[in-house]
Protein backbone atom coordinates (compact mmCIF):
# COMPACT_ATOMS: atom_id res chain seq x y z
CA UNK A 1 0.00 0.00 0.00
CA UNK A 2 1.11 3.72 -0.62
CA UNK A 3 0.57 6.54 1.17
CA UNK A 4 1.54 10.23 0.07
CA UNK A 5 2.36 12.96 2.19
CA UNK A 6 1.28 16.44 1.38
CA UNK A 7 3.80 19.31 2.49
CA UNK A 8 2.88 22.53 2.88
CA UNK A 9 5.18 24.64 0.39
CA UNK A 10 6.36 27.95 0.81
CA UNK A 11 5.30 30.67 -2.49
CA UNK A 12 8.57 32.38 -3.49
CA UNK A 13 8.54 36.13 -2.28
CA UNK A 14 8.52 37.25 -6.34
CA UNK A 15 5.07 34.75 -6.27
CA UNK A 16 3.59 37.19 -3.34
CA UNK A 17 4.58 40.19 -5.01
CA UNK A 18 3.39 39.27 -8.32
CA UNK A 19 0.34 38.57 -6.96
CA UNK A 20 -0.38 41.85 -4.41
CA UNK A 21 0.87 43.93 -7.69
CA UNK A 22 -2.32 41.77 -9.86
CA UNK A 23 -4.99 42.48 -7.26
CA UNK A 24 -4.11 46.21 -7.11
CA UNK A 25 -4.19 46.38 -10.64
CA UNK A 26 -7.73 44.64 -10.54
CA UNK A 27 -9.33 46.71 -7.94
CA UNK A 28 -8.03 49.86 -10.18
CA UNK A 29 -9.20 48.63 -12.93
CA UNK A 30 -12.85 47.93 -11.27
CA UNK A 31 -12.64 51.44 -9.59
CA UNK A 32 -12.32 53.00 -13.09
CA UNK A 33 -15.09 50.88 -14.59
CA UNK A 34 -17.33 52.15 -11.67
CA UNK A 35 -17.00 55.32 -12.63
CA UNK A 36 -17.53 54.75 -15.95
CA UNK A 37 -20.26 53.36 -15.83
CA UNK A 38 -22.05 55.78 -13.90
CA UNK A 39 -20.39 59.53 -14.32
CA UNK A 40 -23.93 60.95 -14.41
CA UNK A 41 -25.00 63.80 -12.42
CA UNK A 42 -24.35 63.48 -8.64
CA UNK A 43 -27.85 62.46 -6.81
CA UNK A 44 -26.49 63.50 -3.37
CA UNK A 45 -27.81 67.57 -2.67
CA UNK A 46 -25.96 69.41 -0.47
CA UNK A 47 -28.19 68.61 2.14
CA UNK A 48 -28.18 65.03 1.42
CA UNK A 49 -24.56 65.40 2.46
CA UNK A 50 -25.27 67.14 5.51
CA UNK A 51 -27.21 64.34 6.69
CA UNK A 52 -25.38 61.33 5.61
CA UNK A 53 -22.10 63.62 7.36
CA UNK A 54 -24.01 63.82 10.94
CA UNK A 55 -25.10 60.78 10.70
CA UNK A 56 -21.73 59.11 10.66
CA UNK A 57 -19.66 62.19 12.28
CA UNK A 58 -17.35 63.22 8.87
CA UNK A 59 -17.17 66.15 6.68
CA UNK A 60 -20.17 66.31 4.18
CA UNK A 61 -17.91 66.82 1.29
CA UNK A 62 -16.07 63.70 1.92
CA UNK A 63 -18.56 61.26 0.69
CA UNK A 64 -19.36 60.48 -2.85
CA UNK A 65 -22.24 58.49 -3.14
CA UNK A 66 -24.81 56.09 -1.40
CA UNK A 67 -26.72 53.17 -2.70
CA UNK A 68 -28.55 50.38 -1.41
CA UNK A 69 -27.33 46.54 -1.86
CA UNK A 70 -30.12 43.69 -1.61
CA UNK A 71 -32.27 45.85 -0.29
CA UNK A 72 -30.87 45.51 2.80
CA UNK A 73 -27.83 47.42 3.31
CA UNK A 74 -26.57 50.83 2.82
CA UNK A 75 -23.34 51.48 1.13
CA UNK A 76 -21.64 55.28 1.70
CA UNK A 77 -18.95 55.60 -0.71
CA UNK A 78 -16.20 58.73 0.09
CA UNK A 79 -14.75 60.80 -2.16
CA UNK A 80 -11.17 59.37 -0.61
CA UNK A 81 -12.05 55.60 -1.16
CA UNK A 82 -13.17 53.28 0.52
CA UNK A 83 -17.06 52.82 1.98
CA UNK A 84 -19.08 51.70 4.60
CA UNK A 85 -22.02 49.76 5.11
CA UNK A 86 -24.83 50.26 7.23
CA UNK A 87 -28.28 48.50 7.95
CA UNK A 88 -30.94 50.10 5.71
CA UNK A 89 -33.77 50.19 8.76
CA UNK A 90 -31.16 52.13 11.05
CA UNK A 91 -29.78 53.82 8.35
CA UNK A 92 -33.36 55.30 7.09
CA UNK A 93 -34.38 55.82 11.07
CA UNK A 94 -31.26 58.37 11.36
CA UNK A 95 -32.03 60.35 7.94
CA UNK A 96 -35.74 60.28 9.44
CA UNK A 97 -34.19 61.72 12.79
CA UNK A 98 -31.70 64.27 11.72
CA UNK A 99 -33.45 65.71 8.41
CA UNK A 100 -36.28 66.79 11.20
CA UNK A 101 -33.36 68.85 13.32
CA UNK A 102 -31.54 70.01 10.35
CA UNK A 103 -31.75 73.53 9.86
CA UNK A 104 -31.91 74.40 5.74
CA UNK A 105 -28.99 77.10 4.62
CA UNK A 106 -30.55 79.20 1.70
CA UNK A 107 -28.29 77.17 -0.81
CA UNK A 108 -30.33 74.22 -0.01
CA UNK A 109 -33.45 76.25 -0.13
CA UNK A 110 -32.74 77.81 -3.38
CA UNK A 111 -32.02 74.10 -4.60
CA UNK A 112 -35.68 73.72 -3.07
CA UNK A 113 -37.70 76.13 -4.20
CA UNK A 114 -36.20 75.73 -7.75
CA UNK A 115 -37.31 72.25 -8.17
CA UNK A 116 -40.66 73.02 -6.89
CA UNK A 117 -40.69 75.38 -9.82
CA UNK A 118 -39.64 73.22 -11.87
CA UNK A 119 -42.48 71.04 -10.90
CA UNK A 120 -45.06 73.59 -11.11
CA UNK A 121 -44.18 74.20 -14.41
CA UNK A 122 -44.48 71.13 -15.97
CA UNK A 123 -48.06 71.51 -14.63
CA UNK A 124 -48.71 74.16 -16.63
CA UNK A 125 -46.27 72.97 -20.01
CA UNK A 126 -43.86 75.69 -19.29
CA UNK A 127 -40.32 75.35 -19.89
CA UNK A 128 -38.23 76.17 -16.26
CA UNK A 129 -35.63 77.88 -18.67
CA UNK A 130 -38.05 80.30 -19.52
CA UNK A 131 -39.47 81.80 -16.53
CA UNK A 132 -37.95 85.54 -16.81
CA UNK A 133 -39.87 86.49 -13.10
CA UNK A 134 -41.96 85.33 -10.96
CA UNK A 135 -44.57 87.40 -9.11
CA UNK A 136 -46.25 86.18 -5.57
CA UNK A 137 -48.91 87.77 -3.46
CA UNK A 138 -51.03 87.18 -0.27
CA UNK A 139 -53.50 88.43 1.43
CA UNK A 140 -53.45 89.84 5.15
CA UNK A 141 -55.48 89.37 8.41
CA UNK A 142 -55.98 91.05 11.49
CA UNK A 143 -58.37 89.76 14.21
CA UNK A 144 -60.18 87.34 11.62
CA UNK A 145 -60.74 89.88 9.23
CA UNK A 146 -59.67 90.38 5.42
CA UNK A 147 -57.04 93.77 5.16
CA UNK A 148 -55.25 93.67 2.08
CA UNK A 149 -52.90 92.48 0.20
CA UNK A 150 -48.90 92.20 0.17
CA UNK A 151 -46.87 90.98 -2.69
CA UNK A 152 -43.65 91.35 -5.25
CA UNK A 153 -43.77 91.77 -9.11
CA UNK A 154 -41.84 92.34 -11.87
CA UNK A 155 -41.66 96.13 -10.82
CA UNK A 156 -41.08 95.30 -6.94
CA UNK A 157 -42.77 94.79 -3.69
CA UNK A 158 -46.52 96.40 -3.04
CA UNK A 159 -49.07 96.49 -0.89
CA UNK A 160 -52.89 97.22 -0.98
CA UNK A 161 -55.21 98.09 2.39
CA UNK A 162 -58.50 97.34 1.49
CA UNK A 163 -59.80 98.91 5.08
CA UNK A 164 -58.26 99.72 8.85
CA UNK A 165 -59.66 97.60 11.63
CA UNK A 166 -60.20 99.37 14.88
CA UNK A 167 -59.10 97.29 17.76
Amino acid sequence: MTYETLTQQAIPSSSRDEQTLAQAELYSHLESQAEAVAPTQDPLTSRDRRIIGEIIEIEPKSVRTIWIEGGITVWVQFVEGGRLPFDRNWFATRVAEVKATLPETLLERNERLSDELEKACTVFGLYHGEIDWLSFSTKLYQDGHFVGFVGCNQQGWYASAIRSVET
